[in-house]
């Protein structure tokens, strides 16, 4: 059981490593709780310095400018996984890190997370480490045809990864991936992706949103939907597994777990793909469509406040901007029922997460 502390009092601050959009809409979330936020990331044009009470520009190393923030804030939390887990290690020797750093060491190896999932008896694809270009014949025949080699980290949106096809030459699907220590996938032939934010307290109280349904565009996040197209059985299942991995991580904060339907004679079988230790893309629709947003709902849980009841507001589209989509963002907002958020961001790169928009349609 995660060790009991004074939850926090309106006033004081969180602390949030990384600068992006999540960290915007975690400091959104903190100062509607009368709370404040102090961003710490290496990069001057961070999108989340817009809204919040103080910031740092300073390397994830630098252990002097972490000494200063650590003095500056009540607990540090994190808006993405790749943030160095030893300096999530450093940091929780002054102040609470939340969720705990082991979690980001982890989640940061794809490898290790697999494991972590299988030996909890939950599904996954067959998978294989391969450290080495000799090994990947081996991992092979151990996973069949297609199969996915992926960079066990830094790895999102697609990046660091590649599909073994019949007659894919191994030796070059090695290189594509920069031969780099990789774990190999076996190809999932699934109905649909879906996804399930959960958030689990200091205490152990944990709720989840609605079980979500993401569709990709060329590997990035396009369109989610709630609720999602799936049997009360499969979105049991999907619930269980985001709870009981909250469960074995002691976890507090917002968790996504992102899974597969796979049809299994006359029902479904649900495997997980990946778990992204932070408030998720898949879950901005909560913003505009449910009683309580991730965002909110992770500040609660780090600063030691009782989690929030998700209530859906109806049936919700969540449609990412993408690149120079958001340049068309003024279409959007005379829809009825449409939330535009814009990221400020500067640069509409191909590829970059702009903003989104979020449909709510109530139901009868």
């Amino acid at each position: 059981m995660t060790a009991k502390f004074e939850p926090l009092k309106p006033g004081a601050t969180i602390g949030i490593l990384g600068g992006g959009q999540l960290g915007r809409m975690l400091a959104l979330a903190a100062a509607r709780l009368g709370l404040k936020c102090h961003v710490f990331s290496p990069s001057p044009d961070s999108p989340a310095f817009d809204v919040v009470h103080r910031v740092s520009v300073h390397d994830y190393t630098d252990t002097d400018a972490l000494d200063r923030f650590a003095a500056d804030v009540d607990v540090v939390t994190y808006e993405f996984e790749n943030v160095p887990a030893e300096t999530a290690t450093f940091l929780s020797a002054r102040r609470p890190v939340l969720p705990d750093p082991h979690v980001l060491a982890i989640t940061q190896d794809r490898l290790r997370e697999k494991t972590f999932v299988a030996g909890l008896g939950i599904g996954t694809a067959r998978f294989a480490p391969v450290d080495t270009a000799d090994a990947l014949p081996a991992a092979l025949e151990a996973t069949g045809r297609p199969a996915v080699l992926k960079t066990r980290r830094f790895g999102y949106d697609g990046k660091g990864q590649t599909t073994l096809r019949d007659g894919t030459d191994p030796q070059a699907a090695w290189l594509e991936v920069g031969g780099q220590p990789s774990i190999l996938e076996a190809f999932v032939p699934f109905e649909r992706e879906i996804s399930v934010v959960a958030a689990r307290s200091r205490d152990g109280q944990i709720e989840c949103f609605d079980v979500t349904e993401n569709q990709h565009r060329d590997h990035i996040l396009k369109v989610s939907k709630v609720p999602a197209a799936i049997s009360d059985t499969v979105g049991a299942e999907a619930r269980r597994i985001a709870a009981t991995l909250a469960e074995a991580f002691d976890y507090v904060g917002v968790l996504a777990v992102e899974m597969f339907v796979v049809p299994d004679g006359a029902g479904h079988t649900v495997l997980v793909n990946e778990i992204a230790p932070r408030v998720h893309n898949s879950g901005h629709w909560t913003l505009d469509g449910a009683s309580i947003s991730q965002f909110e709902q992770h500040i609660r849980a780090v600063a030691g406040w009782p989690l929030g009841k998700p209530v859906r507001h109806g049936r919700i589209e969540m449609l990412n901007l993408i690149g120079d989509e958001a340049a068309d963002y003024g279409k959007w907002l005379t829809v009825p029922g449409a939330g535009v958020h814009l990221y400020g961001k500067a640069g509409m790169r191909p590829g970059r997460k702009m903003g989104h928009v979020t449909l709510v349609t109530p139901e009868e």
